[in-house]
This record gives structure tokens, C-alpha cells and sequence, in this order.
């Protein structure tokens, strides 16, 4: 189950951060249904995998998109939210990946990647809200951004990669683009949702 963001606009730490997001929702699905978490990878090129034998393997596959969608939408949820306060929020995202890191990522430029970023969220607490709040902003607009422009170019754009829409297609038959073409318009939908959440909180 491989992830290649290619939000180019986007900071590479964040970037590197819904790697890791899109890793550990297909590791969690996986753990959810039977499965276990064997290790995961985050590489400099924003790549990564999750080795999750076992459990059902269709909602692992489809984890991994859907999940960072999901959390990206949580996380811009939480980001303005009187409880729990943007702070407590920030920490606890940041424990999340610190903890994440210790248990399952393996290799030295991921484990390196999520003690750091991890940290950073954590030493934030000190700081104003209005900059928990960018920071969660960021973070959850970063990971909807992932569930539209790289299933656009992973899935739709070049449909020959071994994503995790083609691992589906061989599992289930259905076509790679037409996954694709479903989680985009998913995607899209939740991204109408939260904008529309937002103006009306403006």
C-alpha cells in the first residue's frame, strides 16, 4: 500500500506528515479486522508503505485515502473548536505520530521524520491559539488536498502504478479509474462540506 504525494505547492513536512497519515489509517483498518501492523516506511521522495498482512483486505486498501481524507477533516474540525481546545488538539496529534513512530515505523529517514515533526507539535504548546490553529488548519486542509490531487495523479493520471486503486482493481475486478473517479467525487464532497461549515462559522 504505497502513497506518493505530489502536492508539489505544499511544505514537504506536511506532505511527509499525510504519507504517514495515509500509512498508519491502512495499518489501523487492518489491526481493525484481524490484521497486524508489521512496519511502516516513509521515504524522502514522499513515498510510503504499510506492511498490514492480514485482515479484509478490501478495506484496508480502501483505508488508506478515504483515512486521510477523514482524519484531514477531523483535524480541521477540531481546529477552531471550543472542546478540547486547539492546544490539547495539537498536543495530542503530535503524541499520535510520536507514538506512531515508536511502535511500527522502521526505517531511519521515517523514524528521524516523525520524531521530529511529532516533537515540533508538541513544543507548540506553549504558543497562542491562533497559531494552534493555523496549525491545524494546515494540517487538515493538507490532507484533504492529498485525497483529490493524488488519487488525480497516482490513480487517474497513471493508472498503470501498483496503487492501492490498482491493488483493488485485482482484487475486485472493478476498473482502477473507476475507484478513483469514486474517491475523488467522495472527496470532493467532504471538501464542499467542511468550506461551507467554514463560511458559516465566519
Amino acid at each position: 500500500m504505497a502513497a506518493l504525494v505530489v502536492a508539489r505547492p505544499l511544505p514537504y513536512p506536511l506532505k511527509l506528515f499525510v504519507v504517514l497519515l495515509h500509512e498508519a489509517s491502512h495499518g489501523a483498518m487492518a489491526l481493525a479486522t484481524g490484521g497486524e501492523i508489521q512496519r511502516i516506511v516513509v521515504t524522502p521522495d514522499q513515498g510510503g508503505v504499510c506492511y498490514c498482512p492480514g485482515g479484509n483486505a478490501f478495506l484496508t486498501l480502501s483505508a488508506g485515502y478515504l483515512g486521510s481524507l477523514g482524519w484531514g477533516a477531523l483535524i480541521l474540525l477540531l481546529a477552531r473548536a471550543r472542546r478540547p481546545l486547539p492546544r490539547d488538539t495539537t498536543t495530542i496529534v503530535g503524541a499520535a505520530v510520536l507514538l506512531l513512530t515508536a511502535l511500527y515505523v522502521r526505517n531511519p529517514f521515517g523514524i528521524l521524520f516523525g520524531a521530529l515533526f511529532g516533537a515540533a507539535l508538541v513544543a507548540l504548546r506553549s504558543t497562542g491559539r491562533a497559531v494552534h490553529v493555523l496549525a491545524l488548519t494546515a494540517l487538515g486542509l493538507t490532507s484533504c488536498l492529498y485525497a483529490l490531487l493524488d488519487i488525480k495523479s497516482d490513480v487517474l493520471d497513471r493508472p498503470y502504478l501498483q496503487s492501492d486503486a490498482r491493488m483493488l482493481a485485482e482484487l475486485t475486478g472493478v476498473p482502477t479509474v473507476v475507484w478513483g473517479v469514486l474517491w475523488i467525487g467522495l472527496g470532493t464532497a467532504v471538501s464542499w462540506w467542511l468550506f461551507r461549515r467554514a463560511l458559516a462559522r465566519a
